[in-house]
Parts: structure tokens; sequence; C-alpha cells
């Protein structure tokens, strides 16, 4: 047993023998990630540098690194070599972008298979798959607002009240000069195995209201946690190193309530 291990480390301190490790950490545990757009800020920033969770909903079929070429054929068509769970509502999710696969988005999952959603004002209203029942059961009246339309209760801004990074720009009017969906959008259901996506910088994020639903099998992962953060100057921002979202989001939390 010894001798394997030091067979195994002197392999593993050998050029061949580095470069397999970490493609297998990038292929299957953890991918690195940089927030190139303030879609998703206040919750992530320009600058934010994380590591994606790779096995957060199965395991992704690898792709070469930069260049995204497939190492392995999609035998079963959802993208992933081991299926796993799927993404909740509220969760935020690494995807590969419908229109190009070759380029990540990260976006908040705001409804999933068989949910029923519509934008009006702005205001994001949703009504879960599982029916009026369920909108009882897991929205109180008392944190959320609940509305009833054509027999349907919807949950208007159902995501507001837990992720305070989610927000609009006021500056940001009806007035012609912004997309349409911004302000009115659906209603649509999603289909099956698909997830409806939206940035948490809502008036400023290129998302599902404009190019569609985003499919299982384009699913990655999560982010786990930011390793380095800076700004447009290069100054960091140590306050956001090392820190998970819901360690974020408690932080801004915090603020608002101080």
């Amino acid at each position: 047993m010894k001798e394997h291990l030091i067979r195994f480390y002197r392999w593993s301190n050998s050029w061949t023998g580095t470069i397999v490790i970490v493609l297998l950490v990038i292929f299957f545990i953890a991918q690195a990630f940089v927030i190139p757009s303030g879609s998703m800020k206040r919750t992530l920033l320009i600058g934010d540098h994380l590591f994606v969770q790779k096995f957060a909903y199965g395991i992704p079929i690898p792709h070469l690194p930069w260049i995204e070429i497939p190492l392995l054929p999609d035998w079963d068509g959802d993208g992933h070599l081991i299926e796993g769970p799927r993404p909740q509502r509220g969760d935020i999710v690494i995807f590969r972008y419908p229109v190009n696969p070759k380029i990540h988005y990260v976006k908040r999952c705001v409804a999933t298979e068989g949910d029923i959603l519509f934008v009006h004002n702005k205001d994001l209203y949703l009504h879960p798959s599982q029916g009026n029942e369920y909108v009882l059961g897991h929205y109180p009246k008392e944190r959320y607002e609940i509305v009833e339309i054509n027999g349907l209760l919807w949950v208007k801004n159902p995501y507001m009240v837990d992720h305070p990074g989610i927000h609009h720009d006021p500056k940001v009017v009806d007035n012609g000069r912004y997309p349409k969906q911004i302000f009115n959008f659906g209603p649509v259901q999603v289909p099956k195995d698909s997830f409806f996506m939206m940035g948490d910088n809502r008036d400023h994020s290129n998302d599902s209201r404009f190019w569609g639903f985003v499919p299982y099998r384009l699913v990655v992962g999560k982010p786990w946690f930011i390793y380095w953060s800076w700004d447009e100057e290069y100054i960091p921002r140590w306050e956001r190193v090392g820190k998970t979202i819901p360690q974020i989001e408690e932080m801004m939390t915090r603020s608002s309530d101080g």
C-alpha cells in the first residue's frame, strides 16, 4: 500500500499528473467562473471570481476548458453523465446559454417545470405547478402578497422577500426606449425538465424573458463561494472573499437593517 501511495505521489507531482488532476477537478468538482456583467448585482458583482459546484445538479458531460468541446457523447440527451436533482425555485444556477452553449450564464431560477408566470408592470407573478393549496401552505400572507386571477392564486414577487439583491431600476420606465419584456411578459408555462431564469438586476438582465427556457441538459452547477473579488478599478473587495451566496445575502440584509 505504501509503495502505491509513493508512486501516486510521484505521479501527481509530474506535469502529466498535475494536468490530469486539475482537469478531473474542473470536470467533476469545481470550476472557476468570473462574473462578467451586472445582470446579477447586487447579489453577484462584476469582478466576483467564484467556484462553481459542478456536482450540485448531477455530473455534467465534461467539456475541454476554453474551447468548450464535449469529451463524451450525450447518450441520454440530458447533458449529464450522472443525472441529479433539478434546480429549485430561488436557486442561482450556472448554465450554458441556450442561444450559444459555449457561453456560460448565471441567473436565478424563478420557475420550474409546470409553473406558470407572467410579468406585469415589472412585477413577477408566479403560480406554482402544485396549485392553489400549495400557495396557501407555502406562501403565508403575512410575508407574501397573494393575488387571485381567474381562480388561480399568484405569488407577487415571490423571491424579493428572501433575496435582498433582487431589485428594479427606477430610471427604467415604459417610454418605448426599453424592451417591452421588462414591463410586461407572458403568461407562459415552463415545459418539462426546463427552467425560467431571471437576473437579480431585473431591468438590466438578458434572461429567459428574451430567449426562452433553459433545459436541464444545459445546467452546469451552482455558485459555491467567492474566492476573489475586485471592482472596476481592480481594488480588492475583501469583505466578499470566501463568502457563499447566503452569506452575501445576510450581509446585505444586515446592511439594510443597519
